[in-house]
């Protein structure tokens, strides 16, 4: 059930290199007066605040459960990943487009366009470095699948905002670039603006994507189709039980809800009966031990 990806590592680098890149962008926006570049510091600003945000997350999550949350605080990882893509969808890209369409109803000349540009290889390394670490975990978890087919499936939520802002980062630099690169060339300040407007449709369309697939997780997904499988197979190789009749499962966070309707071999008392669905449940355990809350209820369905 767990491929040991760490989400704490790929936020951290996340964390490094925003914060490091937001400080030098506001730097190089301030000389040159680019409107792509204020619109890239502005979004690396917010993917700082983001990054703070998923740690408050992961931290959120780890409270027991209390009377007022039988099941614990899972799920808490999962709403503040939907805040980060709706800071996304605000704070990045539609800040963006309207910085851009500033720039077009205002141009203004682009200063110091070897300051932008130096900023910009800089930020592009930066970020490779953060991608590299974010994908060094995807990996371990997505196990062979394509990227697009672990994107919809998994669900650590944390881990799929890190790889989004990541990539949408890295467009949007490469968008800047050439953004500065022509406004360099032609003189007119307006390819600027477009770079910016461009940046912000980006980021729109990656919170979006973002936003739909932690919705899923925040209204109660299951655990992903591979691993419901291998909990059936495993519950299917115990001897005592004659067949599973129904399986439901819940993700919440880290944690696994569980709950199994089987029908199960003759028993010679009550007791042995009750021993037989023990032996069940920590066979199941010890297989995946994310499985927190485990609902055994035995049928005598056929």
């Amino acid at each position: 059930m767990s491929h040991n990806a760490n989400s704490l590592k790929s936020i951290f680098f996340a964390l490094g290199a925003n914060a490091a890149i937001a400080v030098a962008k506001f730097i190089a926006a301030f000389y040159t007066g680019s409107g792509a570049m204020m619109a890239e510091a502005i979004h690396s600003v917010a993917d700082t605040g983001n990054q703070l945000l998923l740690l408050l997350g992961i931290r959120m999550a780890k409270k027991p459960p209390s009377p007022d949350f039988p099941l614990g605080h899972g799920k808490e990882v999962y709403f503040w990943s939907f805040i980060v893509a709706l800071m996304l969808f605000s704070m990045g890209g539609l800040f963006s487009i309207y910085e851009g369409i500033h720039k077009l109803h205002a141009p203004e000349p682009l200063n110091a366009p070897f300051i932008a540009l130096t900023v910009l290889l800089f930020s592009m390394a930066a970020e490779g470095v953060s991608l590299w670490g974010c994908m060094r975990e995807v990996n371990k978890e997505r196990q062979g699948m394509r990227i697009r087919q672990w994107f919809r499936e998994t669900r650590k939520s944390e881990l799929l905002v890190v790889f989004g802002e990541d990539s949408a980062a890295l467009l949007g630099l490469s968008f800047a670039t050439l953004a500065v690169v022509a406004t360099m060339v032609t003189g007119n300040p307006t390819y600027d603006a477009l770079g910016s407007i461009t940046i912000g449709v980006l980021l729109v369309v990656i919170a979006l994507f973002i936003g739909i697939e932690v919705k899923s997780l925040l209204v109660g997904q299951g655990v992903d189709p591979a691993v419901k499988k291998e909990i059936m197979d495993c519950l299917c190789k115990q001897p005592e039980i004659d067949s599973v009749l129904n399986l439901l499962t819940l993700q919440l966070g880290e944690d696994v809800m569980v709950a199994v309707k089987a029908k199960m071999e003759p028993a010679e008392t009550c007791d042995a009966f009750v021993e037989n669905i023990n032996r069940c449940e920590s066979a199941l355990r010890e297989q995946f031990p994310q499985i927190l809350w485990l609902f055994f209820e035995p049928d005598n369905k056929k």
